[in-house]
């Protein structure tokens, strides 16, 4: 009888494995979640039953031990089974990447530990009268205290999964909600904050990749003329951390043929508008398409209109789109040139030998840098006027408050009074050509110069920049080009 109840319980537990594994009763759907977080918890006071029943009815401590093998082996595997992969949604792994799988598995953490907590609660209130009358107290505050600790752990897992993976959350709100978790009350209102936050990015991301699987056929940014995405100051074409974020692949998913500048990082607009021609002509010659639409961010606008105006592409560039590009300076560069000489040469030095060691070959910060300045950009655009070939268009974004950018904190402070601005460019500088708009968020944050490229890899409340990217080149496409 013995041999026979735990070949039953080890053939259960092997059949519950198997029937999960392959999807027939999957663990982690409404009653196995049921089960395992609310009932396995309490295996130390199921074992001990076992082996207190065993001592008077069963021979030897061998089908104890063996029994409460079985069982127990049963409990980890399901517990850990939840932990790792407490959703039964079936996702496409082309369409939702792996961290918002695993996010969304934080999201349903969160929502099952806040439910086990309370059904546990009140489980110890009927229990303690009731069923624990026989029971030694050390086994029941045992079993209590491992039952908590292996809900909470549950809590925690989906607590760090949000914290890590969330994108909404933000670099504040991720410090802010720390802080709070620890405080009782407080606490649940960052937990309840951290869960909305997972749920809307999860909703928005597979809303966003259902869109994407319906116009991948469509090929909405498959234009006549290649994509020659152009970066600013201070940053390279680099292979393992890209300027634009996820913006191209996303590009390249719906159909676009993509290209970048490889210009240098801080050299003056000179130097970077050949070699920007170079890479025109590279592209022009290597697809026989005759002619690329330009994408220009920040000061890659300002070497793009350079090569354009000054350098006999115009006829090889059918558009150039500009976004938080200083048209007409930077107040910012303005008051960065009322500080000594001296010190701004030895800054200036200082970020040519990093861009020398980065790749840059002719790297001039100091005059890169006084390019952005506002006489600078009258004289600019009185000598490089726009070419009738050419079609120009232009964005600019905004920050809302001092907080949304950490890093332009203090340059939007200097900018405000010159008007709303990204940190480092206002919106009347950014204004070139036909004016298209201003990328602004619902939330407080507000989009930043570099969110515009997706510096951040951060979605915000009505601005995602991937699909704003997508929505400019789907218009080039449907205008011709």
């Amino acid at each position: 009888m013995e041999l026979l109840i735990i070949f039953a319980l080890f053939t259960a537990g092997a059949a519950a494995m198997i029937i999960d594994l392959l999807d027939k009763f999957p663990l982690c759907g409404i009653f196995g979640k049921l089960i395992v977080m609310n009932a396995f918890p309490h295996g130390v006071m199921l074992l001990w039953l076992l082996a207190a029943s065993g001592k008077s009815r069963w021979n030897g401590l061998g089908s104890v031990i063996l029994m409460c093998i079985a069982l127990g082996g049963l409990m980890l595997y399901c517990m850990l089974r939840i932990a790792v992969k407490p959703y039964k949604v079936r996702f496409d792994k082309s369409e939702v990447n792996v961290r918002i799988r695993a996010m969304y598995g934080g999201k349903i953490l969160l929502k099952w530990t806040a439910f086990s907590l309370v059904l546990q609660t009140v489980w110890y209130i009927f229990a303690i009268k009731i069923i624990f009358r026989d029971i030694p107290k050390s086994v029941w505050i045992w079993d209590a205290v491992i039952a908590g600790l292996i809900v909470l752990g549950y809590g925690f897992n989906g607590i760090i999964r949000i914290a890590f993976l969330c994108r909404r959350l933000g670099i504040v709100k991720r410090i802010v909600t720390f802080f709070l978790l620890p405080i009782p009350v407080a606490g649940i209102f960052a937990l309840i904050s951290m869960y909305k936050a997972a749920k809307a990015e999860y909703d928005y991301e597979t809303t966003r990749a259902a869109c994407d699987s319906q116009r991948v056929e469509s090929q909405v940014c498959a234009t006549k003329y290649p994509i020659l995405l152009v970066h600013g100051l201070g940053f390279r074409d680099w292979r393992y951390f890209n300027y634009w974020g996820r913006i191209p692949k996303e590009l390249i998913k719906n159909g676009a043929k993509l290209y970048y500048g490889n210009q240098e990082a801080c050299a003056t607009v000179a130097v970077n508008a050949e070699e920007i021609r170079k890479r025109v002509l590279e592209i022009t010659e290597e697809t026989g398409c005759g002619k690329v639409n330009i994408i220009a961010h920040s000061k890659g606008g300002l070497d793009s209109r350079y090569a354009i105006a000054k350098l006999g592409i115009d006829d090889k560039v059918a558009t150039l789109t500009t976004v938080g590009t200083p048209h007409h300076g930077s107040q910012v560069t303005d008051l960065a040139n009322k500080l000594p000489d001296s010190f701004y040469r030895k800054v200036a030095d200082f970020m040519n030998r990093r861009f020398k060691g980065f790749g840059d070959v002719d790297p001039d910060f100091y005059t890169a840098c006084h390019q952005f300045n506002s006489d600078y950009a009258e004289r600019f655009n009185e000598e490089v006027p726009d070419s009738e070939k050419v079609y120009y268009q232009s964005y600019a974004s905004v920050m809302k408050n001092a907080l949304s950018f950490g890093l332009l904190s203090f340059t939007y402070l200097l900018l405000k009074k010159f008007g709303r601005n990204d940190g480092l460019v206002t919106v009347e500088s950014a204004k070139w050509g036909n004016f298209k708009g201003v990328y602004e968020s619902k939330g407080a944050r507000g989009i930043s110069h570099g969110d515009t490229i997706d510096l951040a890899r951060e979605d915000f409340k009505g601005y995602d920049p991937r699909e704003e990217y997508v929505r400019i080149v789907s218009e080039l496409k449907d205008m011709g080009y």
